[in-house]
Formats: C-alpha cells, sequence, structure tokens
C-alpha cells in the first residue's frame, strides 16, 4: 500500500519538526498517493483499449502458402479490433526493405508482423522499429543468420513464430534413407529440389540434409529448382529425369513436388520413383494416404499467421513478449507424416 510507507516516512520527519505540521504531511501525502492505483488501472485500460495499427509484410500474397497465413491473420485482428495493413513484396527482398522502410518512417503503425524474404538483410530495419517502440514480430522465415533455432535473433523482438529450417533438412534427410533403405536401394540414386537454391532457407535445408545422409547409400544423382511452383518443379524434374532417368527417388517442397509427381506421370514412372516433401499441405497428406508419396514433413501456415497476431495483439495491450515460437512443435511424431499417421493431420494450405 502506498500510503503506509509515506506514513513512515513522515513519522521520522517528525524527529525534527512540530507534530502537528508532520501529520499534515502524512495526511497530504496519504491523499496524493491514492489516486495512484485508479491512475495505473486507467492506464492499463487505456493500453488494452488502444488502436492497433499494423503493417503486415508479406513475402507473397498471391503464394498458396502464404494465402491461408494471411487468412488466419486478417481474421484474429478481425475479432481482437486490429487494423491489418498488408504490403506484398511478391517475392522481391529489395521491395520488402523498402517497404518496412517506409512503414516505419510512416508514424502510422504501432506494430509490424514481417515474414522476411532475406532476413539477415532486415535486421538492422527492425532494429531500428524496436528502438522506436514499434512492436515487432518475426513469423516463418528467420529474421538473423542462426537458422537452427527458433528464438528471437533480434533484441526487443515481441515474438518469433517460425519453423526452423535446419530440422526440416534433418527430417528430410531421414526420411529419404529411410525410404532407399525400404526398397533396398544402394545406391539410391536422389534428385534433390531447392526452392531458391541461393536463399538462406534453402542453404540451411540443404546443408543439414546433407550430414543426415552422410555414410548412407543416398547419392545426389541431379539437383533442379522449383521457385515454390509445381509448374516449375514440373519442368526441372522432366530436366533431372532426361539427365539421369535411372532416378529412384525425388525431393523438395511440396509445390516442387507436386510438378514432380505430373512428370513422372508423364514419363509412365508414376510408382517407381519415390516421393518425399515437406509442406504438410493437402496435396502432400493426399499423396502420402494414397501410397503415391513415401512421406512429408509439416509445415502450419495458418497457425503461423494466427500466432503471429496473437503475440502481437499481447505485445501491444500488455508490453509481453512471447519469446520463440514453434507452430510445428506440437504435432504428432515430430511433424513427421507416414502413411500410418498421415489421419492425425489437417492440411493448412492446398499446395
Amino acid at each position: 500500500m502506498p500510503s503506509i510507507p509515506a506514513t513512515l516516512r513522515c513519522l521520522r520527519r517528525g524527529a525534527v519538526i512540530a507534530a502537528g505540521l508532520a501529520l499534515a504531511a502524512c495526511s497530504s501525502s496519504s491523499s496524493s498517493s491514492a489516486p495512484s492505483t485508479s491512475t495505473s488501472n486507467s492506464a492499463s485500460a487505456a493500453a488494452a483499449h488502444k488502436p492497433m495499427s499494423i503493417a503486415y509484410l508479406s513475402f507473397a500474397v498471391e503464394n498458396s502458402y502464404d494465402a491461408p497465413m494471411l487468412a488466419a491473420a486478417q481474421a484474429v485482428a478481425s475479432t481482437d479490433g486490429a487494423t491489418l495493413k498488408v504490403f506484398d513484396a511478391n517475392n522481391s527482398p529489395q521491395t520488402q526493405f523498402s517497404q518496412l522502410q517506409d512503414v516505419i518512417n510512416s508514424g502510422q503503425y504501432n506494430g509490424i508482423i514481417v515474414q522476411p524474404i532475406f532476413g539477415t538483410g532486415l535486421t538492422s530495419l527492425v532494429a531500428q522499429a524496436i528502438a522506436k517502440g514499434i512492436k515487432v514480430v518475426n513469423m516463418d522465415q528467420i529474421l538473423g543468420p542462426d537458422l537452427s533455432t527458433d528464438q528471437p535473433q533480434v533484441k526487443g523482438l515481441s515474438a518469433n513464430v517460425t519453423f526452423v529450417p535446419t530440422e526440416i533438412g534433418t527430417k528430410l534427410g531421414d526420411l529419404v534413407v529411410q525410404a532407399c533403405k525400404a526398397r533396398s536401394l544402394d545406391p539410391c540414386q536422389v534428385g534433390y529440389l531447392f526452392d531458391i537454391k541461393a536463399s538462406a532457407l534453402d542453404v540451411a535445408i540443404n546443408g543439414a540434409f546433407t550430414k543426415a545422409i552422410a555414410g548412407s547409400p543416398v547419392k545426389i544423382a541431379a539437383q533442379g529448382q522449383s521457385f515454390f511452383s509445381p509448374t516449375t518443379g514440373l519442368s526441372a524434374v522432366q530436366t533431372m529425369l532426361q539427365a539421369q532417368p535411372g532416378l529412384n527417388l525425388i525431393v523438395g517442397s511440396d509445390q516442387g513436388i507436386e510438378g514432380g509427381a505430373q512428370a513422372l506421370a508423364s514419363a509412365h514412372l508414376t510408382g517407381k520413383v519415390i516421393l518425399v516433401g515437406y509442406g504438410a499441405s493437402a496435396a502432400a497428406l493426399a499423396g502420402v494416404k494414397s501410397g503415391a508419396w513415401y512421406a512429408d514433413v509439416a509445415q502450419a501456415p495458418a497457425s503461423e499467421g494466427r500466432e503471429a497476431v496473437q503475440a502481437m495483439v499481447k505485445a501491444l495491450r500488455t508490453g509481453t513478449s512471447s519469446g520463440g515460437i514453434d507452430p510445428v512443435a506440437s504435432l504428432p511424431n515430430g511433424g513427421v507424416v507416414t502413411h500410418a499417421n498421415v489421419g492425425q493431420f489437417t492440411a493448412e494450405w492446398p499446395g
């Protein structure tokens, strides 16, 4: 209670001033401290109901993976009374950098949700935003140089809602080794589909994948890039099959593997070449269920969008940070989808 220590201070002052004055001072101190609780409550109420203007920096709104993430984010924002303004970088790191600069300088936003294309390129701007008192939540891709953790890498970040790229690479590698062993393939000739080979995401996934297959019969016989597109994945796999017609397995993201499945169908190789993907899209879960795909590693884009806005609302209303949040951490079997457990997974995006 603020009035008790104030009274004690006043009684000590009574030793050097008249008792009546001391009591009068105590009475004055006590009465002035009483409204502090009311003031504090008013401040909390104001924080809970202050306008929440959030800039949402998407890597590509039209991407089939990003669309459900944005839809989930908008649903939470609407329910919680927040205004969400979407900025579409359309896969351009330069555009996203400029958009973030503009958002920070505009003074119109007290919150920013960023879905990085090139994470290390945005860290300095995010630090600037935080220094200006803007709450920032990172989502989906790693914001910083370490792609083996979901923990925040920028001081003051309100939340880091991401999957861990190196974990995807390790799980993909383990699944490929298992699939090759199940068919007694030695060597096992693998076609590896990057999404964007030079990206930090692909470098991290491929590095962990390479470690996971080390010492096994798995050999990378061909490589291609899908650019997160089934159409491009189709062309890439057709090219790989022309160069290496003896491929036993193709591995990559769901969108690339969808295109790969089409290429195999055209070459009358369906069922003869193993498919392993990552994303847990509707296409992937259907493929694993039917046996057309061997296995998949889950991602949860809608959960990311929902949890990112929830963390932002919490930060704006209470000032509380949520730390690292991995949306796939609680999924069955560590997020590894197989024919035996595919019924336990729900797709959050089409593929």
